[in-house]
């Protein structure tokens, strides 16, 4: 089993930053990808941004060159820095976890799932 607790969500406004945050705790040895999810209402949810244990990442192009996304493997955290956040860009952004070998996609964990919302 593996928790994840996010952190950092919140109501800015378009232009500005934020920065969220997901901790695991639990068997994190299984733990390959750490990545972000979001979900807007009416629209599916789209893949933002995940980092795998070699510190490869893989970027939504929505997000490309605006969203940033790090990893503490010795804190088992994962961030994803947003700037120049546009109204778009509001959703909930959930954080899963992904085993070894499962891809980039694949959640067997997720986090509670932070609101952020992006104001005009």
């Amino acid at each position: 089993q593996v928790q994840l607790v996010e952190s950092g969500g919140g109501l800015v406004q378009a232009g500005g930053f934020l920065r969220l945050s997901c901790a695991a705790s639990g068997s994190t040895f299984r733990i390959n990808v750490m990545g972000w999810y979001r979900q807007a209402p009416g629209k599916q949810r789209e893949l933002v941004a995940a980092i795998n244990s070699g510190g490869s990442t893989n970027y939504a192009d929505s997000v490309k060159g605006r969203f940033t996304i790090s990893r503490d493997n010795a804190k088992n955290t994962v961030y994803l820095q947003m700037n120049s956040l546009k109204l778009e860009d509001t959703a909930v952004y959930s954080c899963y976890v992904g085993p070894y070998g499962s891809g980039w996609y694949r959640g067997d964990y997720w986090g509670q799932g932070t609101q952020v919302t992006v104001s005009s």
